[in-house]
């Protein structure tokens, strides 16, 4: 049985804290990182209904996407309404974990999900992430001190590639040099040239890790005056960042799309709308979960036909769907609207990730049971349409995925 400290560290590689908005607050809450952990119950909310849930479930573990203390606090009475959840999370042994702006980011984050659950394809990040800032260093070395000096760099950071490390490459050729007065060479005699095998060394090593390994360098280096070339390589594109753009199977329309999204997040009073013609086509899609209306222009940007989120304002939208005055019926030329707009409710829009979330840890760590809620935590309650009242006096959603669209 792996302990709060196992489950964590394994988090922490797919959600790395580094990675969240400096205002967020995630990590642990609360809980003992030595205790063992049996049970898990993810949530997108600390609230007391998911408290309840997983004290009712055994869980020692509640893991949510919302922070509960996001605002900074100075205390956690009892008599406070999240210092009592926080009480009793501690009186019930269990812990809470917070993966926020570090979730919406990852590649097996919040926005990721949301594609994958509209089936999109292509897909990569909306606003990426730059790549890890690198170098590239080749070093000249004679043959029998290469794997000395390989374990030297790789102890100083170079080297290490996604999860692997000492990757190296090497290309035989011969050095040449004539040694001066002062030298102290370690090989060959002063002002005679000498001229013999070496080995073109190189790896790619983390840019911040540049003095610690040129220095090691050096250190291993039999020469007294080392041959080096050291460059910058450019800034790439991560696989991460805020948001998810990608394409459909088929073309569609926004009223069958719209409908699909629907049908593929769980319910909530709140819904699902569009902004835009029923008839215009869809078939380059972006999203962001949560509230992402402030990249509707680089949605837009990026030639996406829609942009899924959450949390739009009245301005927000009006500003990103603009001309949108449209004849009655289908207009001459749908090629000419603008991008259209679907919003849906912030809560749903991040659930899919739950059970992404469920799948790493089933597959981390064989004896843990992992189980997502499904009680609806979107704060919105009820529904005024004209004259019917839409409620939902059970907050919970039935998964139900035989009975949902699929998006074309």
């Amino acid at each position: 049985m792996p302990s709060l400290a196992d489950v964590l560290a394994a988090l922490d590689g797919w959600y790395p804290p580094s990675t969240a908005e400096s205002w967020d607050a995630v990590g642990l809450t609360c809980g003992d990182p030595a205790e063992p952990v049996r049970r898990v119950l993810l949530a997108v909310d600390c609230v007391p209904a998911t408290v309840a849930e997983a004290v009712e479930t055994g869980a020692q573990l509640l893991l949510t996407h919302h922070p509960l203390l996001l605002s900074g606090v100075h205390g956690v009475p009892a008599t406070d309404p999240k210092g009592a959840l926080v009480h009793r999370m501690i009186r019930a042994g269990m812990a809470h974990f917070v993966a926020h702006t570090n979730a919406d980011v990852a590649a097996a984050g919040v926005s990721q999900a949301l594609a994958d659950c509209l089936g999109l394809r292509a897909v990569e990040p909306l606003d990426p992430d730059p790549a890890p800032a690198l170098d590239h260093l080749t070093v000249y070395v004679p043959p029998a001190d290469c794997e000395r000096l390989i374990a030297a760099l790789t102890e100083a950071g170079a080297g290490a590639v996604g999860n692997y490390d000492q990757a190296t490459f090497t290309v035989a050729g011969h050095g040449s040099y004539r040694p001066l007065p002062g030298a102290n060479p370690a090989d060959g005699e002063i002002g005679a040239l000498t001229r013999k095998p070496e080995l073109a060394l190189s790896v790619v090593l983390p840019r911040h890790r540049r003095a610690a390994v040129l220095a090691a360098m050096r250190s291993a280096h039999p020469y007294e005056e080392v041959a080096f070339v050291l460059t910058e390589q450019p800034r790439l594109a991560a696989g991460t960042g805020t948001g998810r753009i990608g394409t459909l199977a088929a073309p569609t329309r926004l009223a069958e799309f719209t409908a699909a999204v629907a049908a593929r997040l769980p319910s909530t009073i709140w819904g699902v709308r569009a902004a835009g013609h029923p008839d215009q086509r869809v078939e380059t899609v972006a999203v962001c979960g949560g509230s992402g209306a402030s990249y509707a222009e680089l949605a837009r940007s990026r030639g996406a036909d829609v942009y899924l989120t959450s949390d739009f304002k009245h301005h927000s939208a009006l500003e990103a769907v603009t001309e949108r005055t449209y004849p009655v019926g289908s207009p001459a030329d749908l090629s000419a609207v603008p991008m259209a707009l679907v919003d849906a409710a912030h809560w749903a829009t991040e659930w899919p990730w739950l059970p992404v979330v469920a799948d790493l840890l089933r597959d981390e760590f064989a004896d843990l049971e992992t189980t997502v809620s499904t009680k609806v935590t979107d704060p919105w309650t009820m529904h005024n349409w004209q004259t019917d009242y839409h409620t939902q006096p059970d907050p919970t959603f039935p998964p139900a995925p035989e009975s949902r669209i699929d998006v074309p």
